[in-house]
């Protein structure tokens, strides 16, 4: 890949890259390197060395906090074409806590050194307002999951879960009864249970690799 088509790659993912000058370009573009994970992957977590601010081309990454007896509790997920900043949480003062990312599928991402986003933040203002709205993005979703583990019954979690997943890949879930549980912080015999009482409602049909959708209408009730 030469220079140019590196450019055209990265440019995307960077609103303001008009307004950067010459050299701030060449310095980013000189900072960032492509990078591919295999799915499962660990790529950060708290005695990790810091990775870097990681770009996604394609596939997808779980954001993840994990308790001292090994519990999870997914984040969020960052998809292609979006940004996952808390995997460069080491020059990040205000993150206090450690952040596990995994590779959920096959991922292919750019990374920015932490050291190059750490002094891009301190000499261009571009920046600055850059890593100010990614880490205001990133608070809504962990906001968001939090309320939902904290105010809304497992039923609808799950359901909510499930709904998400119809509306961006359709009524087939590959996801296995564990991932589930993970993402929602709950244990696989909780999500079994809930989906044969979903079952038995049906709403949906659960086999040992794939779960189906066949009432939207219903699952969508169960939501609100």
């Amino acid at each position: 890949m030469n220079r140019e088509e590196k450019i055209e790659q990265i440019k995307p993912f960077f609103d303001f890259w008009d307004k950067l000058d010459k050299k701030s370009q060449d310095f980013l573009c000189d900072s960032m390197y492509e990078i591919t994970y295999e799915a499962g992957e660990n790529i950060h977590n708290g005695d990790v060395m810091c990775v870097g601010v990681l770009f996604v081309q394609s596939g997808m990454l779980r954001v993840y906090i994990m308790s001292e007896e090994g519990k999870e509790v997914t984040l969020y997920r960052i998809e292609e074409g979006e940004t996952c900043v808390l995997s460069a949480s080491c020059v990040l003062e205000e993150i206090t806590f450690d952040v596990h990312v995994d590779s959920e599928t096959a991922t292919k991402a750019w990374v920015l050194s932490s050291g190059a986003f750490a002094d891009l933040i301190e000499r261009n203002i571009y920046f600055e307002n850059y890593q100010n709205k990614l880490k205001a993005q990133r608070l809504s979703d962990v906001m968001w999951t939090m309320q939902q583990i904290l105010f809304y019954s497992f039923d609808k979690r799950l359901a909510i879960f499930l709904y998400d997943e119809f509306i961006k890949n359709g009524p087939v879930i590959t996801y296995s009864h564990l991932e589930i549980a993970k993402y929602l912080g709950s244990a696989r015999e909780v999500v079994s249970r809930m989906l044969k009482y979903f079952e038995k409602e049906n709403i949906l049909t659960v086999s040992r690799k794939e779960i189906i959708i066949t009432d939207k209408k219903a699952l969508f009730e169960h939501t609100k």
